[in-house]
Protein backbone atom coordinates (compact mmCIF):
# COMPACT_ATOMS: atom_id res chain seq x y z
CA UNK A 1 0.00 0.00 0.00
CA UNK A 2 1.13 3.25 -1.13
CA UNK A 3 2.25 6.03 1.89
CA UNK A 4 0.11 9.04 1.82
CA UNK A 5 1.75 11.98 3.38
CA UNK A 6 0.44 15.68 4.05
CA UNK A 7 3.08 17.91 3.59
CA UNK A 8 2.97 21.62 4.76
CA UNK A 9 4.38 24.25 2.57
CA UNK A 10 8.01 24.05 4.34
CA UNK A 11 8.30 21.03 2.41
CA UNK A 12 8.18 22.44 -1.15
CA UNK A 13 9.99 25.52 -0.02
CA UNK A 14 12.63 23.78 1.55
CA UNK A 15 13.51 22.78 -2.30
CA UNK A 16 15.25 26.12 -2.11
CA UNK A 17 16.84 25.61 1.35
CA UNK A 18 20.66 24.69 2.15
CA UNK A 19 19.67 22.88 4.88
CA UNK A 20 16.53 20.74 3.41
CA UNK A 21 16.53 21.10 -0.13
CA UNK A 22 18.57 17.07 -0.64
CA UNK A 23 15.86 15.86 1.51
CA UNK A 24 12.90 17.77 -0.23
CA UNK A 25 14.15 17.61 -3.38
CA UNK A 26 14.08 13.63 -2.75
CA UNK A 27 10.76 13.83 -1.44
CA UNK A 28 8.91 15.52 -4.17
CA UNK A 29 11.08 13.14 -6.43
CA UNK A 30 8.66 10.51 -4.62
CA UNK A 31 5.74 12.54 -5.07
CA UNK A 32 6.60 12.88 -9.13
CA UNK A 33 7.25 9.43 -9.40
CA UNK A 34 4.18 7.91 -7.52
CA UNK A 35 6.08 6.22 -5.10
CA UNK A 36 4.61 8.01 -2.39
CA UNK A 37 1.37 10.06 -2.79
CA UNK A 38 1.36 13.75 -1.32
CA UNK A 39 -2.15 15.03 0.19
CA UNK A 40 -2.33 18.58 -0.27
CA UNK A 41 -4.78 20.81 1.00
CA UNK A 42 -6.37 24.28 0.13
CA UNK A 43 -4.84 25.70 3.13
CA UNK A 44 -1.59 24.90 1.29
CA UNK A 45 -2.58 25.87 -2.02
CA UNK A 46 -3.50 29.47 -0.63
CA UNK A 47 -0.18 29.14 1.26
CA UNK A 48 1.68 28.59 -1.92
CA UNK A 49 -0.03 32.10 -3.49
CA UNK A 50 2.40 33.88 -1.47
CA UNK A 51 5.39 31.80 -2.19
CA UNK A 52 7.98 32.67 -4.81
CA UNK A 53 7.12 31.22 -8.35
CA UNK A 54 10.25 28.53 -8.44
CA UNK A 55 7.95 27.14 -4.89
CA UNK A 56 4.98 26.87 -7.40
CA UNK A 57 6.34 25.51 -9.56
CA UNK A 58 8.16 22.68 -7.67
CA UNK A 59 4.59 21.98 -6.84
CA UNK A 60 2.60 22.22 -9.96
CA UNK A 61 5.57 19.49 -11.29
CA UNK A 62 3.90 17.09 -9.17
CA UNK A 63 0.83 15.38 -11.53
CA UNK A 64 -2.29 15.91 -10.31
CA UNK A 65 -2.97 11.48 -10.03
CA UNK A 66 0.00 11.47 -7.62
CA UNK A 67 -1.93 14.42 -5.68
CA UNK A 68 -5.11 13.71 -3.14
CA UNK A 69 -6.52 17.36 -2.72
CA UNK A 70 -8.36 18.07 0.47
CA UNK A 71 -10.14 20.97 2.39
CA UNK A 72 -9.91 22.61 5.88
CA UNK A 73 -13.44 22.09 6.52
CA UNK A 74 -15.87 22.97 9.92
CA UNK A 75 -14.51 20.22 11.07
CA UNK A 76 -10.84 20.64 10.54
CA UNK A 77 -11.05 24.08 12.40
CA UNK A 78 -13.40 22.93 15.19
CA UNK A 79 -10.17 20.58 15.87
CA UNK A 80 -7.78 23.11 15.38
CA UNK A 81 -9.46 25.14 18.21
CA UNK A 82 -9.32 22.31 20.41
CA UNK A 83 -5.44 22.01 19.95
CA UNK A 84 -5.05 25.47 21.10
CA UNK A 85 -7.41 25.33 23.68
CA UNK A 86 -5.51 22.04 24.64
CA UNK A 87 -2.55 24.25 24.77
CA UNK A 88 -0.37 22.44 21.63
CA UNK A 89 0.16 25.64 20.05
CA UNK A 90 -1.23 29.24 20.76
CA UNK A 91 -3.63 31.04 18.98
CA UNK A 92 -0.96 32.74 17.31
CA UNK A 93 -0.12 29.95 15.48
CA UNK A 94 -3.60 29.20 14.00
CA UNK A 95 -2.51 27.44 10.86
CA UNK A 96 0.00 25.43 12.02
CA UNK A 97 -2.85 23.68 14.27
CA UNK A 98 -4.90 23.55 11.09
CA UNK A 99 -2.29 21.45 8.80
CA UNK A 100 -2.46 18.75 11.83
CA UNK A 101 -6.10 18.77 11.84
CA UNK A 102 -6.46 18.73 8.06
CA UNK A 103 -3.94 15.36 8.13
CA UNK A 104 -5.63 14.06 11.12
CA UNK A 105 -9.06 14.13 9.90
CA UNK A 106 -8.35 12.85 6.35
CA UNK A 107 -6.14 9.99 8.14
CA UNK A 108 -3.04 10.52 6.21
CA UNK A 109 -0.27 8.11 7.02
CA UNK A 110 2.37 10.57 7.86
CA UNK A 111 2.64 14.78 7.73
CA UNK A 112 5.90 15.64 6.84
CA UNK A 113 7.49 19.56 7.74
CA UNK A 114 10.28 21.24 8.42
CA UNK A 115 8.81 23.31 11.34
CA UNK A 116 10.80 21.82 14.08
CA UNK A 117 9.27 24.84 16.81
CA UNK A 118 5.37 24.26 16.30
CA UNK A 119 4.99 20.93 14.13
CA UNK A 120 7.97 18.48 14.30
CA UNK A 121 8.55 18.91 17.85
CA UNK A 122 7.86 15.66 20.50
CA UNK A 123 6.14 17.60 23.23
CA UNK A 124 3.66 19.53 20.74
CA UNK A 125 3.21 15.80 19.10
CA UNK A 126 2.56 14.44 22.47
CA UNK A 127 -0.25 17.17 22.94
CA UNK A 128 -1.63 17.42 19.11
CA UNK A 129 -1.81 13.53 19.63
CA UNK A 130 -3.79 13.42 23.10
CA UNK A 131 -5.73 15.69 22.27
CA UNK A 132 -7.34 13.38 18.63
CA UNK A 133 -7.80 10.40 21.02
CA UNK A 134 -9.78 12.91 24.01
CA UNK A 135 -12.16 14.24 21.08
CA UNK A 136 -11.90 10.79 18.92
CA UNK A 137 -9.11 10.93 16.61
CA UNK A 138 -6.43 8.33 15.57
CA UNK A 139 -2.74 9.25 16.68
CA UNK A 140 -0.57 10.94 13.95
CA UNK A 141 2.59 10.19 12.78
CA UNK A 142 4.51 13.36 12.87
CA UNK A 143 7.93 13.28 11.17
CA UNK A 144 10.50 15.35 8.90
CA UNK A 145 10.65 14.51 5.35
CA UNK A 146 14.13 12.68 6.34
CA UNK A 147 12.45 10.62 8.08
CA UNK A 148 10.06 8.86 5.52
CA UNK A 149 12.51 8.60 2.51
CA UNK A 150 12.95 5.39 1.21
Amino acid sequence: MQLTVYADTSVIGGCFDDEFSEASTRLIEEFRSGNKTLVASDLMLRELEEAPTRVQQVFFSIPNEHIDFVILDEEANLLASKYIEEGAVSNNFLIDAQHIAIATISRVDVLVSWNFKHIVNLRRIQLYNATNLKYGYPTLEIRSPLEILE
